[in-house]
C-alpha cells in the first residue's frame, strides 16, 4: 500500500534522509522508531508529499506520489502532526469537518454523508463530548485526539501518525493505539512514529529503526528490537526481555553508571515483581526470586534472565522445602525486595531479610521499621544501592521489628 524506495532528503544543505527503503503492507501497522533527530518526521512528511525527496520514489498503492495532485494525495493519505498547536478558535466539530475537504469540490457543501463521517470520527477518537468547545480550550492530549479524529474523517486507506500518543496519559495512549489496530483490522494501513519502544513493540506489525537518517533495521519487532540494534541506533545499553502476557519485546534501558553490586532476593508475584527483577538485573545486581508459582510473570522473567528462582506448582500452596530454600536466599541477600502480591505464605521469607525495599503498590506488606525503604520500580536500583545491612546481634542474626516479633 505504501512504499519508500531509496529516498534521500536534504534540508538547508544538511542531509536528513539517506537511501531510506521500507514498505507497509495493506492492513498493517508499521512503526518508525529511533532517537531524536533520526529523521522520523521527515520520513512522514515525504510519505504525504509535503516534502519532495532529492532522490528516490514514494508510491501509494503502486502509484508514484509525485504524479498525484494534492487533493488526490489527501484522498489516499491522512496524517496527524506531532505538534498540537491550533491557534484559531474553531470548534472541535469544525476542526474535524476539515478532514472532509479532499472529498468536496471548490463550491460544494458538506452533505449528510460528510456529517455522518465527522460524527463517526469524533466518536471513535473519543472527542464527541467536546464537539461545541473551541480547540484552544482543550488540553494538549485532547487536541491530539481531535487531530486524529480529523484524520479519520478523511476516510483514507493510509494513516500517517507522528507521535500519536504524545501528550496522552497511559489510558488514552493505549486506547489510541488500540483504535489504530482496529482500523488496520478493517483494512487501513498505518505508519506511525512512536517514541515509546515498548508501545511500538506491542502494537506494530513491523518496526523500522532509523538513526542518522538511515534505516538500521526493519522487520518483526522481535527480530528488530535487540540490544545490538538498539545500541547501534541509540548509543545506549539496553536489556531486552518479553512483555508479560505477550511475546512482544520489553526494552529496559541500562543505567549509565557503575553496576550495583548487590545480592537481592525478590519476593512477590505478577507484573510488578517481574518488572523489579528486570530492573535489578539491568542495574547489575545478582537476583534470586521466590517463592512464586510456576508460570507466574515473575518466575518467567527470572528464568529468562537466568536468575535462580524457587517455584511451586500453581495453586499448590507453598511447601516447607520451598519456603526454607527461599528463606535462606533472603537471609543471605544484601536486601529483599517485595513487589506485587506477596501473599501470606511468603511472610516468613520477608521476615528473614536484613534490609527490606518495598515497591509501593497493592499487595505489598506494610512493615514499618527502620530497615524498610519504600520506593518505585524506576527508583529501585538506587534504593537497593543505598542498602547497607545493619549490624547483627550474635543472639539474633536477623533483626526484626516489634510487629514481626509479635507475628512470628
Amino acid at each position: 500500500m505504501l512504499e519508500a524506495e531509496d529516498v534521500s532528503v536534504s534540508l538547508g544543505g544538511t542531509q536528513i534522509l539517506s537511501g531510506v527503503d521500507f514498505s507497509a503492507a495493506c492492513g498493517s501497522v508499521v512503526g518508525l522508531v529511533g532517537p531524536n533527530g533520526a529523521g522520523k518526521t521527515t520520513v512522514l512528511r515525504t510519505l504525504r508529499a509535503t516534502l519532495s525527496p532529492d532522490s528516490g520514489t514514494v508510491r501509494v498503492a503502486g502509484e508514484p506520489i509525485d504524479d498525484l495532485s494534492s487533493k488526490e494525495v489527501s484522498r489516499r493519505v491522512a496524517s496527524t502532526p506531532q505538534a498540537t498547536t491550533l491557534s484559531f478558535d474553531f470548534t472541535v466539530e469544525q476542526t474535524v469537518e476539515m478532514g472532509r475537504t479532499p472529498h468536496l469540490g471548490r463550491f460544494e457543501r458538506a452533505d449528510e454523508d460528510d456529517d455522518d463521517a465527522v460524527r463517526a470520527a469524533m466518536e471513535r477518537a473519543d472527542v464527541a463530548q467536546f464537539a461545541d468547545r473551541t480547540v484552544t480550550s482543550l488540553s494538549g492530549g485532547e487536541r491530539q485526539r481531535v487531530l486524529l479524529a480529523r484524520a479519520l474523517a478523511q476516510e483514507t486507506p493510509v494513516l500517517l501518525l507522528d507521535e500519536p500518543t504524545a501528550n496522552l496519559d497511559v489510558n488514552h495512549a493505549v486506547r489510541t493505539l488500540e483504535l489504530v489496530t482496529d482500523l488496520v483490522a478493517e483494512g487501513k494501513t498505518a505508519v506511525a512514529a512512536i517514541h515509546d519502544l515498548n508501545l511500538a513493540a506491542r502494537y506494530c506489525d513491523e518496526l523500522v529503526v532509523l538513526s542518522d537518517g538511515e534505516v538500521r533495521a526493519a522487520g518483526d519487532p522481535r527480530e528488530v528490537l535487540t540490544s545490538e540494534t538498539l545500541g547501534d541506533a541509540f548509543d545506549a545499553e539496553t536489556l531486552v526481555t518479553r512483555q508479560p502476557g505477550t511475546d512482544a519485546p520489553l526494552v529496559t534501558p541500562l543505567p549509565d553508571r557503575a553496576p550495583i553490586d548487590r545480592t537481592v532476593h525478590v519476593v512477590g508475584t505478577g507484573t510488578q515483581a517481574a518488572a523489579a527483577v528486570a530492573r535489578l538485573v539491568a542495574a547489575g545486581s545478582s537476583v534470586t526470586v521466590g517463592v512464586v508459582p510456576a508460570g507466574d510473570a515473575a518466575a518467567e522473567r527470572a528464568r529468562e534472565l537466568d536468575c535462580p528462582v524457587v517455584t511451586v506448582p500453581p495453586f499448590a500452596g507453598v511447601d516447607s522445602n520451598a519456603r526454607a530454600r527461599a528463606t535462606e536466599l533472603a537471609r543471605e541477600a544484601d536486601a529483599v525486595v517485595v513487589a506485587g502480591d506477596v501473599g501470606d505464605a511468603n511472610q516468613s521469607v520477608v521476615a528473614a531479610a536484613s534490609r527490606l525495599v518495598a515497591v509501593a503498590g497493592e499487595g505489598v506488606p506494610r512493615v514499618e521499621s527502620e530497615r524498610t525503604t519504600v520506593t518505585t520500580v524506576e527508583s529501585l536500583p538506587a534504593a537497593v544501592a543505598d542498602c547497607s545491612p545493619p549490624p547483627r546481634d550474635a543472639d539474633d542474626p536477623v533483626p526484626r521489628s516489634q510487629e514481626q516479633q509479635d507475628r512470628y
